[in-house]
């Protein structure tokens, strides 16, 4: 089992910054790949970002690329979303996703981020 955690979600105003943070515990070495997923409402969970275990191969959602960058620390079993110049069409839950070697996936609980038009 792997457990995620998310934070640093908040309300921005259009063209702020936020970070979220996803600190993973459990069986974090049987983890291969990270990301952040967003759900607005009425619409269905998108992919945002995600990050390979060596951090060397990324993917972006087109609505983001330029914007966000994800990172990771695997001392620390966390991974990053650093959002700039974020947009009313950014607001949306914010979710932690985990894969592992045995095709798992684990997601966090979420965390709200608000860009108010």
């Amino acid at each position: 089992q792997v457990q995620l955690a998310e934070s640093g979600g908040g309300s921005v105003q259009a063209g702020g910054s936020l970070r979220l943070s996803c600190a993973a515990s459990g069986r974090t070495g049987s983890v291969y790949s990270m990301g952040w997923y967003r759900q607005a409402p009425g619409k269905e969970r998108e992919s945002v970002a995600t990050i390979s275990r060596s951090g060397g191969s990324t993917y972006y959602a087109d609505s983001v690329k330029g914007r966000f960058t994800i990172s990771r620390d695997n001392a620390k079993n966390t991974v990053f979303l650093q959002m700039y110049t974020l947009k009313p069409e950014d607001s949306a839950i914010y979710y932690c996703n985990a894969r592992t070697l045995g095709s798992n996936e684990y997601w966090g609980q979420g965390t709200q981020v608000t860009v108010p038009s």
